[in-house]
């Protein structure tokens, strides 16, 4: 049995487009749901934050002329049709998932974020998919996730990427580069590990949220971190790293 009994997952926006380049590709969708679903009919309670770089980023905008505020809200969006994606896969899977967005879209979804809105429907069966980021401008998805899983007192941040943990250095580019099984804070700070942003480093670190870096892409594993007595279990070592204090 699992010791986490809720998770916030954050997913990056290009790992929905799959291998298209752009936008959302229908079988990767499917795929995360399904695996989203095996972990919620455990019972774990699940929040998930999307980013949208797969159909637009606030810092792109900018160098193309638009204005941050502008450009950050337009990246706002596209979390919320990547969330309203998500729920589709989900509730086609057979789950159970609603959307909540940071900043009042009328009828999108069920509702504007709140933490006890969160957990009510978390506690009513719901996975949790939290759109538009922290609804503020100058702040990414990575500390959007962070606040949010500090404030529906998750046990873990989740973090799926493309690959299996945290490297001295990118793992595509550089074939020397060494995984770590865990690391504090503390040294991801220091040695500057661009997993995530330092604002959310800094969040979950001040209230005591560790972070677990994995492969989403491989079937099966966010299922092994819900059957994990703790993140640091053998059987996880080969599929991500820890940031903890």
């Amino acid at each position: 049995m699992s010791r986490y009994r809720r998770i916030l997952l954050k997913l990056s926006g290009e790992s929905l487009q799959g291998k298209q380049g752009y936008g959302l590709d229908p079988e990767m969708l499917a795929a995360y749901a399904r695996q989203i679903k095996e972990v919620a009919d455990t019972g774990m309670q699940i929040g998930i934050v999307i980013g949208g770089g797969n159909i637009f980023r606030g810092m792109t905008g900018v160098g193309r002329g638009f204005d941050r505020v502008r450009g950050d809200q337009m990246g706002m969006l596209a979390t919320v049709i990547n969330s309203l994606a998500l729920q589709s896969a989900i509730e086609n899977a057979g789950g159970k998932a609603s959307v909540l967005t940071s900043i009042e879209m009328g009828p999108v979804g069920a509702g504007i974020y709140s933490k006890f809105r969160a957990i009510e429907l978390m506690n009513d069966g719901h996975t949790v998919i939290i759109g538009g980021g922290t609804g503020n401008p100058f702040f990414t998805t990575d500390t959007a996730s962070a606040l949010r899983g500090v404030e529906i007192e998750a046990d873990l941040l989740l973090k799926g990427t493309r690959v299996d943990g945290i490297y001295t250095a990118d793992p595509e580019k550089d074939p020397t580069a060494q995984r770590y099984e865990a690391i504090t804070f503390a040294e991801a700070i220091e040695k500057r590990l661009k997993v995530m942003d330092l604002t959310a480093f800094t969040l979950c670190m001040e209230n005591q949220l560790p972070i677990f870096v994995f492969d989403m892409d491989t079937p099966g594993n966010l299922a092994k971190i819900a059957a994990a007595e703790t993140a640091v279990d053998r059987a996880l070592r080969a599929i991500g790293t820890l940031v903890h204090n």
